[in-house]
């Protein structure tokens, strides 16, 4: 049995999709497995033990060609090497998990005898299937969509754990940048502040005072993670709080970052793919929910806790607004009843 995952992007999505590759790889544990996956979430895949092959479709990098041919190397033959490796081997099973144009695309070009997907496709990607698609729900989690899929061809509901591999150097790194901080054997709370939603956001000053209270009233110490891009806001949250944090934004891989996520306390975070990965790897996370559905997309699994301030219009799935009303009415407070709590279980 040959079976080729198409799931694309993006990195809480990915992590999710994780728990339906277990579930096929118990369902058929001589099978080939291979993934399609962009660049920006390929890491999260790399090492895992149930995946034979990762084809890394470097979609975004050829748009940034195409827009500025003259500094860029030549996009043509990448795609033709992509091509050729997507269409290098003969599938039983070609599964689209994303549901888009970009996926369904890459579904069409496979060689795949059963091409097959959910409900709900957007932009045509139900075109590129030649199987009934699989009818989901999508008022349920994403993670019990891909499982009903799983069970779907067969494999049951036979995946839960979903965790993120690392290696030993990856654990290295982490407990090195751990000791230099003093925090090697201590208990401490990972926040991650950032979304590319801006409808997603908090502001600054929350987040520092709640990292204060965190530290000064609870003891325990904060590190702040995320992209190399959000370190100019993170460093503003830091500066507003008396004494300094340690701030691994941009400065570890989505590797290093499951590893450290496995030896936090805690993850306080807003709706983005970070919380996922710490999800995956057992962390409890206190999430601040606004313009999304914790109920399709929250941390999966028992011990977190979900924020909403209860606004009449959330979840709107808007990435502009011009009252922020969802997000802005969560106070400080809330939240750092939710992280007592975390904390006291």
């Amino acid at each position: 049995m040959n079976i080729l995952i198409v799931k694309l992007s993006a990195i809480g999505d990915v992590a999710h999709a994780l728990v339906f590759l277990e579930a096929v790889r118990k369902g058929f544990p001589d099978a080939v497995i291979d993934w399609v996956v962009e660049e920006e979430a390929s890491p999260i895949l790399f090492g895992h033990p149930a995946l034979n092959r990762i084809i890394v479709s470097p979609r975004k990098s050829w748009q940034k060609a195409l827009k500025n041919p003259a500094s860029q190397p030549p996009v043509l033959p990448g795609m033709l090497h992509f091509l050729n490796e997507l269409r290098s081997s003969h599938y039983d099973m070609v599964i689209d998990l994303q549901g888009l144009f970009r996926s369904g695309v890459l579904v069409g070009l496979s060689r795949g005898k059963k091409k097959i997907g959910m409900t709900g496709s957007r932009e045509g990607a139900r075109l590129f299937l030649n199987e009934r698609p699989v009818p989901v729900d999508y008022e349920q989690h994403a993670i019990e969509r891909y499982l009903r899929v799983a069970e779907h061809i067969g494999c049951g509901d036979r995946g839960r754990e979903g965790r993120i591999p690392f290696t030993q150097s990856d654990r290295e790194l982490i407990d090195g940048i751990l000791e230099r901080r003093g925090l090697q054997d201590r208990a401490f709370v990972a926040m991650n502040p950032m979304a590319k939603w801006p409808t997603k956001l908090w502001e600054p000053d929350r987040f520092a005072a709640l990292a204060t209270r965190i530290r000064e009233e609870l003891g325990r110490e904060v590190v702040f993670t995320g992209s190399l891009s959000d370190r100019p806001v993170i460093g503003r949250i830091m500066d507003m709080m008396p004494g300094p944090c340690l701030n691994l934004a941009g400065v570890i891989s989505l590797k290093e970052l499951a590893c450290l996520y496995a030896r936090c306390r805690l993850l306080v975070t807003t709706d983005t793919g970070p919380m996922h990965i710490a999800a995956a790897m057992k962390c409890p996370v206190v999430a601040l929910f606004g313009p999304t559905a914790p109920w399709r997309t929250g941390p999966y699994g028992k011990g977190h806790q979900i924020i909403r301030s209860g606004a009449d219009c959330s979840p709107c799935f808007k990435k502009r607004c011009g009252h922020m009303a969802c997000m802005k009415g969560i106070g400080v407070e809330q939240v750092f009843a939710a992280v007592k709590r975390a904390l006291g279980n």
